[in-house]
């Protein structure tokens, strides 16, 4: 059962990453693939309940359910923050740099490189419903307690660096207070603690254990690769007060600051 659920989702994955790359070309903007990302493991989570329920049981529902409520409130924060602003700069340097042929290349190194990403995040979510044993555990109440420490560093850092975006006063400075003084992106803190939790209850029953291969690769690219590393050197460019900020606050688990 669980093979054929991978393949659906496999599937189900390549039809939403294609279908936004389509969308993307005329309006030359491939950042519109943030407003799927989150969605994209919606869509994950009902499509293996739905292969996979034949009993109701309250367990089976919580990781869908959580992964909607995770998901549909980062798609509404990112189409609120992102709508009408011009594309990333990430992708507009990819885009300059490899010239009239990014419409199509696009394709593979940005849409289909984080459809794969997202359906490797998300094995523990369709190993824990499709392998599902219904009943509470420590594991099971553990991961929804970290799914929600997760959740509130994510709602709670978004919140507080769009108050502070709407000042104009503070163009050109750098958040300290609140979440962002013991942490430089509560936000992605957040995103970790969410998967991790969710990887806990997959696990609750003594199953799924290979699927940590998940919360290991969102991670990493969390803190190495396409989060931590790439906005930091960024902001260091556009903020000269970002470096002080830097050596003062952890970069990533929250911690008091240094003097």
């Amino acid at each position: 059962m669980l093979g054929e659920t991978l393949v659906w989702n496999a599937a189900a994955i390549g039809i939403l990453m294609l279908a936004t790359w389509i969308v993307s070309i005329p309006l030359r903007n491939v950042s519109i693939v943030d407003f799927v990302w989150g969605m994209g493991f919606v869509i994950v989570g009902w499509i293996t309940y739905g292969l996979s329920v034949s009993t109701y049981s309250t367990t089976q529902l919580l990781l869908p359910c959580l992964t909607t409520i995770w998901g549909v409130r980062l798609t509404l924060y990112l189409v609120w923050r992102n709508s009408g602003q011009p594309e990333d700069k990430r992708y507009v340097s990819m885009r300059n740099s490899r010239g009239e042929s990014f419409w199509w290349q696009s394709l593979f190194t940005v849409f289909l490189l984080q459809g794969v990403v997202m359906w490797v995040v998300s094995l523990p979510l369709q190993a824990g419903i499709a392998n599902h044993q219904a009943g509470w555990t420590l594991l099971t109440i553990a991961g929804l307690m970290l799914w929600g420490i997760g959740l509130s560093f994510e709602s709670i850092g978004d919140w507080q660096l769009a108050r502070f975006r709407s000042n104009p006063e503070n163009e050109g400075k750098v958040l300290q207070s609140g979440l962002w003084k013991y942490t430089r992106h509560p936000n992605y803190f957040g995103d970790f603690c969410v998967w991790w939790g969710i990887y806990l209850i997959a696990i609750a029953h003594g199953e799924n254990y290979w699927t940590a291969i998940g919360p290991i690769v969102m991670s990493i690219f969390l803190m190495q690769i396409s989060g931590v590393r790439l906005l930091e050197k960024s902001l260091s460019q556009d903020k000269p007060e970002y470096a002080e900020y830097a050596r003062r606050t952890n970069a990533f688990f929250p911690g008091p600051q240094r003097t």
